[in-house]
């Protein structure tokens, strides 16, 4: 296994996964997750692709085939009122092939997302995990993470 930036050929392979992550959240909060829907249109994930401020990284095995990526972004606020300019990278997804789990692929695309940001003179590395998907916070947990910040929600009944 190999672990690169993603290239355009990759990008089927992608959408799968995209999609596997969509019906994990779908399960866990089909009120707030389509069934069925793509994330990004082949438009938006080819900009995201060869934008270098979101890279996207694609664990691969021999023959090309995508075990697992990480989308991340590059998040900085330049002289705001209250931040300071550290320069972070987020990983706005992880994922792994749902046949692929268990041979330590996410770890390795982890370990790999956080060489790039020390490359890179990030301060740090964050990411959000939806409460309900014990797995993924296991997972986090594991290679380290602790809670930033916590977002919090109340369902009103007569959302309708």
């Amino acid at each position: 296994m190999k672990i690169r930036r993603a290239e355009m050929k990759d990008m089927p392979m992608i959408d799968d996964l995209l999609c596997q992550v969509l019906n994990v959240h779908h399960s866990q909060r089909p009120d707030l997750f389509k069934a069925n829907a793509k994330k990004y249109t082949d438009e938006q994930l080819s900009q995201l692709i060869s934008d270098d401020k979101t890279p996207i990284f694609v664990a691969v095995d021999e023959n090309e085939c995508v075990l697992g990526y990480a989308f991340c972004v590059f998040v900085q606020h330049i002289d705001n009122n209250i931040l300071t300019d550290i320069k972070t990278l987020y990983i706005d997804d992880l994922c792994v092939d749902g046949k692929k789990r268990h041979m330590h692929i996410g770890q390795k695309l982890y370990e790999y997302v956080i060489n790039f940001a020390k490359q890179e003179k990030c301060y740090n590395v964050t990411l959000n995990v939806w409460a309900e998907n014990k797995g993924a916070m296991h997972f986090y947990e594991k290679m380290g993470l602790k809670p930033q910040k916590v977002g919090m929600e109340v369902i009103l009944e007569d959302h309708e």
